[in-house]
């Protein structure tokens, strides 16, 4: 089962397995990335960082593989992705419905050349903004919070400034 959905671009750190999973109680933790999972060092930092926790990190593929197998699973698992791109592929495309979860929650993303500045270490570009339109369509909310007591807003707040 999924207790939490989140896109941050640190994936998993300290804050997501102390901070979150206090608000979201949590067994373990599936994290959809191409790159860190296909990349051993990456992939044990990551594993690492929650070693009180069921850690998967996984390609896209394999978590198109397994959702099932999460979805009927009676340990909670947090699902996050380092962008809303593969989110949106994870939750519109491939129409995974996380359980009962019709929040996303955003963490950092850091500033970048193109990016658009909506709050402290939150930066979004327009094909990100594309891919969390998206996910609102699709019925989600999308709150742009750091840590559970320091949110800076919704998507509606924010989407008019991508053309929406």
């Amino acid at each position: 089962m999924i207790s939490f959905v989140r896109i941050d671009d640190r994936m998993i750190h300290g804050q997501t397995v102390t901070r979150w999973a206090v608000e979201y109680p949590c067994d373990g933790i599936i994290a959809v990335n191409d790159a860190a999972a296909t990349n051993s060092v990456l992939k044990s930092a990551y594993k690492s960082a929650a070693p009180d926790k069921k850690t998967f990190v996984w390609t896209m593929d394999h978590f198109k593989e397994k959702a099932d197998t999460v979805l009927a699973s009676k340990t909670r698992y947090f699902l996050i992705t380092k962008n809303p791109i593969d989110m949106a592929e994870i939750l519109v495309d491939f129409g995974f419905v996380p359980d009962d979860v019709k929040t996303v929650i955003v963490g950092p993303c850091n500033d970048r050349p193109g990016a658009v500045k909506l709050g402290n270490n939150q930066s979004i570009t327009q094909e990100e903004a594309d891919a969390f339109e998206r996910i609102s369509k699709a019925g989600y909310t999308v709150d742009f919070r750091l840590i559970p007591d320091k949110g800076i807003g919704s998507w509606d707040k924010f989407r008019g400034q991508f053309g929406y």
